[in-house]
């Protein structure tokens, strides 16, 4: 098998642990100083700040499981290059606080360091997923009351 199948494969193996809810499957697929970073409006989503190494990492995926009781996905494309593997991610999450489901897009990138996955970087569709968290519209918020989109 090569590097880049064995890397892909254990991509999804982190995804199925982290949405089962197995942090510590999860956290056992990284190295001890993983490098978490997720390009997301952390001043709206606090819990989305960079973390780095496991015991972050793990407070993190807890806030996250903490906030909704289902997770699904799809992987429409995964790609690898030895250590390094991406993936396109369709993710679906039951908030916890009425039930409804947000679903967002996002590019997750995965670098790997002796077998172990060292760094995270998402990208995501943060205007998107805080109108979803938020339940409205934020539009009018970036623009303000009384003033015109440019």
């Amino acid at each position: 098998m090569s590097v880049e199948s064995l890397n892909k494969q254990r991509v999804l193996h982190l995804l199925d642990t982290i949405m089962r809810g197995d942090l510590e499957a999860a956290l056992s697929c990284c190295t001890e100083d993983v490098d978490f970073l997720t390009h997301a409006p952390i001043d709206v989503m606090t819990h989305m700040g960079p973390r780095h190494g496991k015991a972050e990492l793990r407070e993190f995926w807890q806030t996250v499981s903490s906030r909704y009781s289902e997770f699904r996905y799809k992987v429409p494309q995964i790609i690898a290059d030895g250590d390094e593997v991406a993936i396109y991610l369709r993710a679906h999450f039951k908030k916890r606080s009425n039930d409804r489901i947000v679903q967002f897009d996002m590019a997750v990138f995965y670098s790997f360091r002796n077998g172990q996955i060292a760094q995270i970087r998402e990208i995501i569709d943060s205007y998107d997923l805080v109108q979803q968290v938020l339940e409205r519209e934020i539009g009018p918020l970036i623009v303000g009351a009384g003033m015109e989109a440019e």
